[in-house]
């Protein structure tokens, strides 16, 4: 099951649990691909992309990232969330309620000097096509704008991974095609590694290059498109 692709500059995972949810998965993403991890419902695609995190830990498990050991179950090791390079775009977009969409952002920028984050947050707002709604805050926008803050919010991480958790399915088709268009153009300016999370095979057929078929926790195909 594992994919062709630099090591250096890529993700490399290799994990196995048997309970609560069976998960059996080994997959290499390279920082010019797209991998979608596609699958029925309860078939482990969430916990995958949240043991990638850090979020969840394995029983056995071995997670690198450009040669920087995440996870390591064998000697213990396992670096926390916060300290992973990662970009994480949720479901639900987990947004501040209370922050506008140039301080969700700014939250992300704790590395940047705090008299230059505004500018930074609201250049990455410009890169999704939102400079225009800044001072809104989340109720105030539509799920595709949530969703374009949530994005803006993962890459001003300087990720070396962004990870996609479902991150169209509460938006219409036509918005659908807008946002696929958008993390295209995203993408070629940002080359890290992508996993997509997704129950929509037109979600696979548009953006990935790579795709892990997972079942019943175990990884059944893997092939490029």
């Amino acid at each position: 099951m594992k994919m062709h692709g630099n090591s250096t500059t890529g993700l490399d995972v290799d994990i196995a649990q048997d309970a609560p949810t069976p998960l059996h998965v080994t997959l290499r993403c390279a920082s010019d691909q797209v991998l979608a991890i596609f699958g029925p419902s309860g078939s482990g695609k969430t916990t995958l992309l949240r043991s990638i995190a850090g979020l969840h830990r394995l029983d056995r498990a071995r997670i690198a990232c450009r040669n920087e050991v995440w996870t390591d179950s064998s000697t213990g090791r396992h670096v926390p969330t916060h300290r992973r390079r990662i970009g994480f775009v949720f479901q639900d977009y987990a947004l501040f309620p209370h922050l506008t969409a140039r301080g969700n952002v700014a939250a992300a920028l704790g590395d940047t000097p705090a008299g230059r984050r505004t500018a930074a947050a609201e250049r990455w707002l410009e890169a999704v096509h939102l400079s225009g709604l800044a001072g809104r805050r989340p109720a105030e926008l539509s799920g595709g704008q949530r969703q374009r803050v949530a994005l803006a919010r993962a890459l001003a991480r300087d990720p070396h991974v962004l990870l996609l958790d479902e991150p169209f399915a509460a938006i219409d088709r036509a918005t659908r095609r807008r946002l696929h268009q958008e993390l295209d153009d995203v993408r070629a300016r940002v080359r890290i590694p992508v996993v997509l999370v997704t129950h929509d095979f037109q979600d696979v057929v548009r953006l990935a290059t790579h795709v892990l078929l997972l079942k019943e926790g175990r990884g059944t195909a893997a092939a490029p498109i």
